[in-house]
């Protein structure tokens, strides 16, 4: 039984996460569930786990599917912040969506906070003030999302952000057109929401692509177009967004965790 998301009494906190942990992974050419491949000796997930445990965030929502009991296993024993995290199971590879849609029924229609952060569980890179800042902008600007976004001299394989008329979209790059393929400002694949907005626009996404999934990047689309604002904050260190699909991507975010510990020193973290 999950157990509850607020008990009487206590002190609201600054926002509800949802972490997608549910991808099977089948470039890594491994038995191991994706989220429990250790990058710098730490599964990705716990490190995304890590991030959010700097912002207080609760409850936090991991939404397991391929490999469920090994993430729960892990995540129950190793994460920073046992007693918020609540696991939920996508039975179905439906897409970011329909992950996120199986999220908020597991956050329930309970007292929690008004905003929720929507993130992957295989960007170990990720760091905390960078999620701060995310649902800082949120809140400041009264947007009903803020999403992470990136300048990336080779973007190949990221989602494109589409400004027009003072509007944002994203477009996948299997959907996208040349004109915006050839786009550098790429999407990280982490958001902060209005969970009011979020409930709103989630019944509203479609299969029309080319995936046939529901992508939750069609709900900054909808948000926009329906004159709600979206805000963006671009991510001064794109490493940040590195997410980990196959082995090699995964030897490229150890080789930025070995770097950034070399260039602290002994003394640092």
């Amino acid at each position: 039984m999950a157990p509850d998301l607020m008990t009487p009494g206590s002190v609201k906190p600054a926002c509800a996460a949802i972490v997608l942990a549910a991808g099977a992974g089948t470039r890594m050419d491994s038995d191991l569930p994706k989220p429990l491949h250790p990058v710098a000796g730490r599964a990705m997930v716990l490190r995304v786990l890590d991030a959010l445990a700097g912002i207080d965030a609760g409850p936090i929502v991991v939404v397991v599917g391929h490999g469920a009991d090994q993430v729960r296993a892990e995540v129950g024993a190793r994460a920073p912040q046992p007693d918020q995290v609540v696991f939920t199971t996508q039975h179905e590879q439906l897409g970011t969506g329909d992950a996120v849609r199986v999220g908020l029924s597991a956050l329930g229609e309970r007292p929690a906070a008004a905003d929720v952060v929507v993130l992957p569980g295989d960007t170990p890179l990720l760091r905390t003030a960078t999620l701060a800042q995310l649902a800082s902008v949120r809140r400041q600007q009264g947007a009903a999302a803020s999403l992470l976004t990136a300048h990336l001299d080779d973007p190949t394989g990221y989602g494109r952000i589409v400004r027009a008329g003072g509007m944002v979209d994203i477009v996948e790059q299997r959907d996208a057109s040349p004109a915006q393929v050839a786009i550098n400002e790429i999407n990280a694949g982490m958001y902060c929401f209005d969970v009011a907005k979020l409930r709103q626009v989630l019944p509203r996404l479609r299969l029309a692509n080319a995936a046939g999934e529901y992508y939750l990047t069609d709900a900054i689309g909808l948000l926009a177009r329906s004159g709600q604002s979206v805000a963006t904050v671009t991510m001064s260190d794109p490493t940040e967004a590195l997410g980990v699909n196959d082995t090699d991507q995964l030897a490229a975010c150890e080789a930025v965790l070995t770097s950034q510990r070399r260039s602290r020193g002994p003394s640092g973290p």
